[in-house]
């Protein structure tokens, strides 16, 4: 299947809504599934990467979702929803995986579309020594944190609700479980600058 491999170098044109996107990918055009893949793939992987997959599993189990894409695009009701479609998609492969996993049966399954972006949230956030505190204090914290704060930092972004969904969590509890997150990791990168600032003194 390597026809469907994405490629940053074309473009998609006119067809600019999630609806004209599906509709023509849905008749091969291959224009438009680049187009998808190039939209959403950072969206995908970063919701894959948030169950702290390692690499190789992260992009198997990436791959499986633009097949279920393929195997849907006709079926997509509310195209606009493609966002949260492929969020939970992401979200229910990661799941099982993880499941098979952790019960040693082997996922043989591949299949060819490239990943469009290859580094997982705490990794993006080290380039740099300027973030070094940053990155120190992520490390510090819990998952269940570094994963909202992952899924609230994808590209393109995704509404309360379909964090809500990927999490299995009430929508209602999103906004102050960010809140408290953030104020940790405020106090995690305050305590790591204090100890640097102690070791240079």
């Amino acid at each position: 299947m390597s026809t469907l491999l994405p490629s940053r170098a074309l473009t998609f044109g006119t067809m600019q809504s999630p609806a004209e996107l599906l509709a023509a990918a849905a008749t091969g055009d291959q224009t438009a599934w680049n187009g998808l893949v190039e939209r959403y793939g950072r969206l995908v992987w970063s919701v894959v990467r948030s169950f702290r997959l390692d690499d190789a599993t992260a992009s198997d189990v990436s791959q499986t979702v633009w097949l279920r894409l393929v195997e849907n695009l006709t079926k997509i009701r509310d195209p606009e929803r493609l966002p949260s479609w492929l969020a939970t998609t992401a979200r229910r492969e990661s799941i099982r995986v993880s499941n098979a996993q952790r019960k040693q049966i082997p996922t043989e399954f591949q299949y060819d579309v490239e990943d469009t972006d290859t580094k997982p949230f705490v990794d993006a956030i080290i380039e740099g020594e300027e973030h070094l505190a940053l990155a120190a204090a992520l490390q510090l914290m819990d998952d269940d944190c570094v994963q909202l704060l992952q899924l609230l930092s994808t590209d393109p972004p995704l509404d309360y609700a379909t964090v809500a969904e990927v999490l299995d969590r009430p929508v209602g509890s999103i906004g102050p479980t960010r809140g408290r997150c953030l104020e940790r990791l405020r106090r995690h990168m305050e305590a790591t600058e204090a100890r640097g600032r102690k070791a240079q003194s």
